[in-house]
């Protein structure tokens, strides 16, 4: 979850804006300031004791902070260390970081140093495509364990255990097919700059599926979803039992078609 400028809802749904605002005030004092006392938050953020527990006890449900011993240093008073809650790795990565600049330019720095335009591009498919590779082994065991009609399923909750909170339905409409949806994507900032991360993905898509497959739509291009449509034969798999033409067009795989 966002605990930076860009929150979500947290898992307790019924949470009202309010509360998450000074849940988010709590957890970033803490990223300000290191691990703190109730006291110390208090103090900080002009709330009664009794709210900063309250606030902390819905974070650690969460997992963005954890409650531990106060560190002494020098000689110890009597009486027990205070608890102070500090951030977990999670909570840190809940906060907006540099690394979207980061590959932005390590990609860049790629494009360039093979020579720009063409070969540029052509580099950074090829590093998108390597980067897929071990996923899509991962993801290769789960698909062919399924059953045909249930493959486009089984890619989903593959790739949800990634973290793209990916879903698979009928197609609407006349279409005789599927959906997969991708309801986060962790590099969309990225492939907003370098559609070649969406292209290498569809393709994937593809040879799992052992059919092609049309990219309808990219959170990197500004949709809700990435959305990719699977004709109804691609049940068959991905050892190719019934592969049809597996290739993936420029045009569809991470861009909206015209």
């Amino acid at each position: 979850m966002k605990y930076g400028e860009r929150m979500i809802e947290t898992p307790q749904g019924e949470l009202v804006t309010g509360e998450r605002s000074t849940r988010n005030r709590v957890a970033r004092s803490i990223l300000d300031h290191g691990p703190s006392t109730v006291a110390d938050l208090a103090k900080r953020l002009g709330l009664t004791q009794a709210a900063v527990r309250r606030h902390l006890d819905a974070l650690v449900a969460d997992d963005v902070i954890a409650p531990r011993e106060q560190r002494v240093y020098g000689a110890r008073t009597r009486g027990r260390p205070a608890k102070v809650f500090a951030l977990t790795d999670c909570g840190r990565d809940a906060f907006d970081q540099s690394y979207d600049s980061l590959a932005v330019e390590a990609l860049r720095w790629i494009a360039q140093s093979a020579g720009g335009g063409e070969q540029g591009e052509a580099a950074v498919a090829a590093f998108a495509r390597a980067r897929l590779a071990a996923q899509a082994e991962t993801y290769r065991e789960s698909v062919e364990a399924a059953a045909p009609a249930e493959r486009t399923e089984a890619l989903a909750k593959a790739l949800t255990a990634d973290g793209y909170a990916a879903t698979a339905k009928s197609a609407p409409g006349p279409h005789s097919g599927e959906q997969l949806c991708q309801h986060h994507c962790p590099v969309a900032h990225v492939a907003e700059q370098f559609p070649q991360l969406c292209e290498a993905e569809t393709e994937v898509f593809s040879r799992l599926l052992g059919t092609h497959v049309q990219r309808l739509a990219t959170i990197a291009h500004g949709d809700g979803v990435c959305t990719t449509f699977i004709p109804r034969s691609a049940g068959t798999g991905a050892k190719g039992v019934a592969q049809t033409d597996t290739s993936v067009s420029a045009s569809t795989a991470g861009r909206n078609p015209a």
